[in-house]
C-alpha cells in the first residue's frame, strides 16, 4: 500500500504539473487562479509538494516510498484560457473550463482523486503496486484496481518497482495464441475401455530452457515432470469417470486437470492416447488442441454432431477457471432435444455456476428426442474453456465405424471470414478423401462465397447458430462469409475413406495464422500428414527442410501441400515461413484417428 501510495503521488503531481496552464486561466488580467496542484501522500517519509496558487505553474508531484521527494511537471506560460470542456483539477475539485477562462462546472472529487482529463476517480490509470504476490493495477477508467496473481507455479512474481508481474509466463509476457502457461485438460464422453488404454497430454516446450509442470485436479497434485528445451513430454493421467462413462448433462465440481508451466509451451490432449496397446485395439481416438486461459473469452458458438441413430449423443464440455463462474447456455436454432440437468432445460437453455476446475458437460438428446449441440450460444460472466464433439459417431451415420470426436472451440471474436478448407490423405502421395464440411453462423442472414465454386454447395445460412454442410467433399477451396463462423471438418468412417474412422478439427481463419509453429503428431500412430495453406509462392519448412509439391487453392492466392510426417523421434515438428501459413495435423491407425489444428492465434478480430 505504501508503494501505491508513493506512485500514486509521483503521477498525480506530474499530471498536476501538465495541467497547470489551463488551470491558471480563471483571472481575467491572465495572471493565475485558483489553480492549485496537490502532491500525492508520500510514504515512508516522503515530503509532498503542494503547487503555488495565483500562478500558471503546475504543482509538484507526491514523492514515491522510500522518502525520495518527486518534483512536478513546470507549468504553462502567460493566461491562455484552457480550451472549452478540458477537464482540470485543484486539489480533489475536477473543474471543466468554459474557453473563456471561467469553468462550467466544478465537482469535489473527496474522498476520492482527481484525475487531470478524466476526473474523479479512484486511482490513476495504469499506475500499479504489489500486494503480497499479487499486482494491482488501476483500470483505464480509474474505477479501481484489478488484481492478478502472480503465479510463483508459472514462474511469476510482482516485481515492486513496476507494480506489475514479470517471468515468461506473465500475462504481458504472453500473446494470445496457443502457446501459453496455464491450461485445462479435461475429459470428455468416449465409449473406450478404461484399460488398457489411458488419456494423457502432450506438452511441447517451445523455449530453449526447461519447463517444469505442474498437474493437479482441485487441491491435489497429480503429476510433475520436466520438459527439456525444445522437446516433448508425455503426461498419463487418469480417467475422470463422471465425464468419460457419461451421456446425461452432469456438473462435476473440480472435473478438469489444471496444467500449469514456468515457460510457454503447447498442450495437446489426446482421448485416449494410444490406439493399440496390449495387444487391443480402442478404435475410437481423437484429440485436441487446448488454448491456454489467457487465450479464452466469455463468448461461443458450439461445434459438436448430431445424436447417433444409435443413441449416442454429441456433448459441449465447459470449464471454469475462476470460482463463481455463471454460464448460460442458448440452444442453436437447428438444436433439437438437450439432455436436461445441471440447470440445463430439454430445449437447451439454462444457467449453472461453476468454480474453477469444474466442467459442466451437456448432450443432446438420446434416440426419442434427438439433437445437435452445434450452434448453442455460451456466454459467461467469467473466462471459459469449451470443447465439443460426440461420444461415437459414424460419418456419414450409417457408414462404419463410430469414432469418438473432439475439439476445442475459439472464442467468438477470435472467429474470422476467411477459410482454406483442404481434406485429409490416408496414404503419402495419394489423393484427397472424401471429408464432411459444417459452416456454423455467428450472425443471421450469413452469406458464403467459395473460391473455386463448389457445386451445390450452400450460400446462405439465415439464423445465428444454424449451419450447413457439404458432405463427401474432396475438394481443396476458399471459403469467404459476410460474418464470422466456425468451420468444422470430420473425417469420415474407414469403410468410406479405407483408413481411420470419423475424426474432428476447426480449419483457422486465415486471419489467425502464423509465421512459426512447434506442433506434435504422436509416434503410435501408423501414419500422420500435415496439410500446410501457405501464400503461393512461399518458401515454407518442415523441420528445416523446404515444402514441395504445393497446390494452388482456386484463384485464393493460397496453395496446400499435404505432407508426410516420419514416426522417427519425438514427434515435434516445426513449420516455418516469412509469411503466415496454415497448418492441419491428423494422422490414422485401425479404425480410428485423430486430427487438430497445428495451432493458431488467437487475436480478437475486429468486426
Amino acid at each position: 500500500m505504501l508503494a501505491r501510495l508513493g506512485a500514486l503521488g509521483l503521477v498525480l503531481g506530474s499530471l498536476a504539473g501538465l495541467a497547470g496552464a489551463c488551470a491558471s486561466s480563471e483571472s481575467s488580467d491572465g495572471t493565475g487562479g485558483s489553480a492549485t496542484g496537490t502532491g500525492g501522500q508520500g510514504a515512508q517519509g516522503g515530503t509532498p509538494t503542494g503547487g503555488q496558487g495565483g500562478s500558471p505553474s503546475g504543482g509538484a508531484g507526491g514523492t514515491g516510498g522510500q522518502g525520495a521527494v518527486a518534483t512536478g511537471g513546470q507549468g504553462g506560460q502567460g493566461g491562455a484560457p484552457c480550451p472549452e470542456g478540458t477537464l482540470v483539477c485543484e486539489g480533489t475539485l475536477a473543474r471543466t473550463c468554459d474557453g473563456n477562462g471561467g469553468f462550467t462546472t466544478t465537482v469535489d472529487c473527496a474522498p476520492d482523486i482527481c484525475v487531470p482529463g478524466l476526473g474523479c476517480a479512484v486511482c490513476v490509470p495504469g499506475s500499479a503496486a504489489c500486494n503480497g504476490s499479487s499486482s494491482e493495477v488501476c483500470a483505464p477508467d480509474g474505477s479501481g484496481y484489478l488484481t492478478t496473481f502472480c503465479d510463483p507455479d508459472q514462474g511469476v512474481t510482482c516485481n515492486p518497482n513496476t507494480g506489475k508481474c514479470v517471468g515468461a509466463c506473465a500475462p504481458e509476457a504472453l500473446s494470445r495464441s496457443y502457446i501459453g502457461c496455464d491450461y485445462y485438460p479435461t475429459v470428455t464422453s468416449n465409449v473406450v475401455s478404461s484399460t488398457p488404454f489411458y488419456f494423457a497430454v502432450i506438452v511441447s516446450n517451445t523455449t530453449s530452457n526447461p519447463a517444469n509442470v505442474l498437474v493437479t485436479r482441485g487441491a491435489a497434485t497429480v503429476a510433475t515432470t520436466t520438459v527439456a528445451a525444445s522437446s516433448v513430454a508425455v503426461v498419463q493421467l487418469p480417467w475422470v469417470d463422471t465425464l468419460k462413462n457419461n451421456t446425461t448433462t452432469v456438473l462435476v465440481p473440480s472435473g478438469a486437470y489444471r496444467l500449469r508451466t514456468d515457460q510457454p509451451v503447447t498442450v495437446y490432449q489426446y482421448n485416449p492416447l494410444q490406439y493399440t496397446l496390449q495387444s487391443q485395439y480402442s478404435y475410437t481416438n481423437d484429440a485436441s488442441l487446448l488454448l491456454p486461459v489467457n487465450a479464452w473469452t466469455g463468448e461461443y458458438r458450439t461445434a459438436a454432431r448430431q445424436t447417433l441413430s444409435t443413441g449416442l449423443p454429441g456433448f459441449i464440455a465447459i470449464t471454469a477457471s475462476e470460482d463463481g463462474t455463471t454460464v448460460s447456455l442458448s440452444p442453436g436454432p437447428m438444436g433439437g432435444g438437450v439432455s436436461a440437468g445441471a440447470g440445463i432445460s430439454a430445449t437447451g437453455d439454462g444457467t449453472a455456476t461453476l468454480n474453477r476446475g469444474d466442467v459442466l458437460e451437456v448432450f443432446s438428446g438420446g434416440s426419442a428426442d434427438p439433437g445437435d449441440m452445434s450452434g448453442s450460444l455460451v456466454s459467461a460472466d467469467k473466462p471459459v474453456q469449451v470443447i465439443g464433439g460426440h461420444t461415437c459417431t459414424y460419418l456419414p451415420d450409417p457408414v462404419c465405424c463410430c469414432d469418438h470426436i473432439e475439439e476445442t472451440v475459439p472464442p467468438v471474436a477470435a472467429l474470422g471470414t476467411r477459410y482454406l478448407v483442404t481434406p485429409p490423405i490416408v496414404a503419402a502421395g495419394g489423393n484427397p478423401v472424401q471429408q464432411v464440411v459444417r459452416f456454423i453462423a455467428t450472425a443471421d442472414n450469413t452469406t458464403l462465397t467459395y473460391d473455386p465454386p463448389q457445386p451445390g454447395a450452400p450460400t446462405d445460412i439465415a439464423q445465428a447458430g444454424g449451419f450447413v454442410e457439404l458432405v463427401n467433399s474432396t475438394a481443396d477451396f476458399e471459403v469467404e462469409a459476410s460474418s464470422r463462423i466456425i468451420a468444422v471438418q470430420y473425417m469420415e468412417g474407414q469403410q468410406s475413406v479405407g483408413m481411420g474412422d470419423p475424426a474432428m478439427t476447426l480449419a483457422v481463419p486465415v486471419q489467425q495464422y502464423r509465421t512459426s509453429y512447434l506442433f506434435h503428431a504422436p509416434t503410435n500412430y501408423e501414419a500422420s500428414f500435415v496439410n500446410v495453406t501457405a501464400p503461393t509462392g512461399t518458401a515454407v519448412t518442415l523441420d528445416g527442410a523446404p515444402v514441395v509439391g504445393f497446390v494452388p487453392i482456386g484463384g485464393s492466392g493460397y496453395s496446400v501441400a499435404r505432407v508426410a510426417l516420419s514416426n522417427a523421434g519425438s514427434g515435434d515438428h516445426t513449420v516455418d515461413a516469412p509469411e503466415a501459413v496454415g497448418v492441419s495435423v491428423y494422422g490414422y491407425g485401425q479404425y480410428t484417428s485423430y486430427w487438430y489444428p497445428g495451432g493458431q492465434n488467437v487475436q480478437l478480430i475486429g468486426n
